[in-house]
């Protein structure tokens, strides 16, 4: 399966985005109302610039507690993103997403944010694939 196929599946395919000014305070609270679990950092909301995640929000509240509140969201980001493209495959982007140890992916189209894939998202379409091969050898083998 590619990763166009799976952003297709995705009932809501826009990407939250934020400058990367915003506060980690804001930038938390938005996470919670979009219950979401990153944002893609970028100064003109078609680059990225970085990743947040509430990973990397709650690592720096136990190193400095919420004296990291009032810092801006580029102190914290991710910035040597990894991308993918349309036409990446599934099982590719499960195996960076694996050995990486992340769980969301921008999906980049000639450098523009195209949408973003997370680990749930690649799972499902995984699992979904892997039942259509199930469905398609238990037909041969019953001679339909």
């Amino acid at each position: 399966m590619l990763v166009s196929q799976i952003l297709k599946s995705k009932s809501d395919d826009a990407v939250v985005t934020s400058l990367p000014s915003m506060l980690i305070s804001e930038a938390a609270k938005l996470l919670s109302e979009k219950r979401i679990g990153t944002l893609v950092i970028s100064s003109d909301g078609q680059t990225p610039d970085g990743i947040l995640s509430e990973r990397d929000i709650v690592r720096e509240l136990g190193r400095q507690g919420a004296q990291c509140l009032p810092l801006t969201v580029d102190k914290l980001m991710t910035t040597k993103l990894v991308t993918c493209g349309r036409d990446d495959r599934a099982d590719e982007i499960l195996k960076k997403m694996t050995e990486g140890r992340f769980r969301h992916m921008p999906v980049l189209d000639e450098g523009k944010l195209v949408g973003l894939i997370s680990l749930g998202d690649v799972v499902k379409a995984r699992l979904s694939e892997l039942a259509m091969e199930k469905d398609a050898l238990e037909g041969m083998i019953m001679g339909h």
